[in-house]
Parts: structure tokens; C-alpha cells; sequence
């Protein structure tokens, strides 16, 4: 079983826009680069990774640097460095696991910052009036 544990090292965030003036309706592109993977120990991988978020119009930019580590057995940290060495993509579970974190340090950012979170809100749709039921068939 691999174990994932995510450090952010470094946020660097800024909002460009003015204050009071009303936020545009925005594009937000997210980005999530595993920069290498490094063996640390025989059960034990280093994940260095940047993520950065952009607004359009460019209302704001984020970036957070880090590192995974992944722990697992030795099988598991040799198929994983082999697939690296053979460019295929990390895990799922490395990526989902730095996605979490990230998104979750990037919406407390967002916050702070008076911009929209890069995460879709919900929307709720307005209940639609009921229809009297018709008949299936009729005669």
C-alpha cells in the first residue's frame, strides 16, 4: 500500500486587481507539474511538483511549490521509478494526493486574497414548475 504525504514549501500569490472594483467574470486555468521523482530509500520516493493557477482576465496568479513523499514497498517504489524512467505518468494516487492539498492551500489563498477560488461553486438550478402528468397512451 503507498502511503503519500505533500509538504508545500513555497505560496506566492497576488491579486492585480483593484480594490472595490467589481471581479469580471474570469477563465481560471490550473496546472499541476510533477517535476521529477527522486529515490530517497529503498521504500521511500521524493515528488518535487509546482502548481499554478492563472485568471482571465488577469485578475490574479498563484503558484505553490512542494514535495511528495511517497512510501510504499520496494516493488512498489521500483514500478513506480520504472514508469517514471519510461515517461508514463506518477500514480493516481501521488497526483490525487497533491491535487488535495494544493486545491485546499489555494482556496484558503483565495480567500485571503478577494478572488474567486478555483474550484467550480455549485450551482443551484431553480426548481422547475411541476407539469400535470399526461397519460402514457391514449385512447
Amino acid at each position: 500500500m503507498v502511503n503519500v504525504r505533500v509538504f508545500v514549501k513555497n505560496i506566492s500569490a497576488e491579486n492585480f486587481w483593484a480594490i472595490g472594483k467589481p471581479i469580471p467574470p474570469v477563465q481560471i486555468a490550473t496546472n499541476l507539474n510533477v517535476v521529477g521523482i527522486n529515490k530517497k530509500d529503498e521504500e521511500l520516493l521524493e515528488v518535487p511538483f509546482v502548481f499554478t493557477i492563472n485568471y482571465t482576465p488577469a485578475v490574479a496568479q498563484i503558484s505553490l511549490k512542494g514535495t511528495s513523499h511517497v512510501k510504499g514497498s520496494k516493488d512498489e517504489v521500483q514500478q513506480i521509478l520504472k514508469d517514471h524512467n519510461e515517461k508514463k505518468p506518477p500514480p493516481p494516487i501521488v497526483m490525487q494526493s497533491i491535487s488535495n492539498v494544493v486545491f485546499l492551500e489555494s482556496v484558503i489563498v483565495c480567500r485571503s486574497l478577494g478572488i474567486p477560488p478555483p474550484i467550480p461553486l455549485p450551482k443551484i438550478s431553480p426548481v422547475p414548475k411541476k407539469k400535470r402528468s399526461e397519460p402514457t397512451y391514449r385512447a
